[in-house]
């Protein structure tokens, strides 16, 4: 029977945790998320690339005219026209952020804090329309101020969201109005 108690004796348990494994796999899988994100930022890069064609956006005239409508919300970002995956990165529309939005007899002014502000001029106005998505962002039917405008050869849509939902109709009745009385006035001249 000793030479049993000698063998229990020199038996040891197997070390429950092998920390150069587990040290290792944090290591691959840190370094997989940063090439994702490297990758997703490349692809960002490019694209931007790719609609380098696209000119400087036009900003706000020392006079703009009477204010008609004001609005605080958030700029989810810019599609090329009808294509709302479509997202336009090229001079700064690709950065969702905070906006103050101001309708003049001029235009609509979007002033983004941390992020460009870029000017719509009252003649470059398509269409606004309630949607309820663009790029990435999906909301309930009638969520998202949707406003087509034309910058050189490109017809741009732009997603906007105010803090209070309800102004949303009251924009659209507003900037349509505008584009109907511009396009009058212009088939008079």
């Amino acid at each position: 029977m000793t030479p049993l108690i000698l063998l229990a004796d020199e038996k040891k348990s197997a070390a429950v945790t092998d920390w150069a494994a587990r040290v290792g796999w944090l290591v691959g899988l840190a370094l997989f998320v940063a090439l994702v994100y490297w990758l997703m930022r490349e692809g960002w890069k490019w694209r931007g690339t790719l609609q380098g064609d696209l000119p400087e956006l036009p900003s706000a005239p020392d006079e703009p005219g009477a204010v008609r409508l004001t609005m605080s919300g958030r700029y989810h970002g810019s599609t090329t026209a009808g294509q709302w995956l479509d997202r336009i990165v090229a001079q700064g529309l690709g950065s969702r952020s905070r906006a103050e939005l101001t309708l003049t007899d001029a235009g609509l002014a979007v002033v983004r804090p941390g992020a460009s502000d870029f000017f719509i001029p009252a003649a470059a106005l398509r269409e606004a329309l309630l949607g309820k998505g663009i790029a990435g962002k999906v909301l309930t039917e009638g969520g998202l101020l949707v406003v087509t405008w034309q910058h050189g050869d490109k017809l741009i849509d732009s997603g906007f969201r105010s803090d209070h939902a309800a102004e949303h109709a009251e924009w659209v009745g507003a900037i349509n109005s505008m584009i109907t009385t511009n396009s009058t006035e212009g088939a008079e001249r």
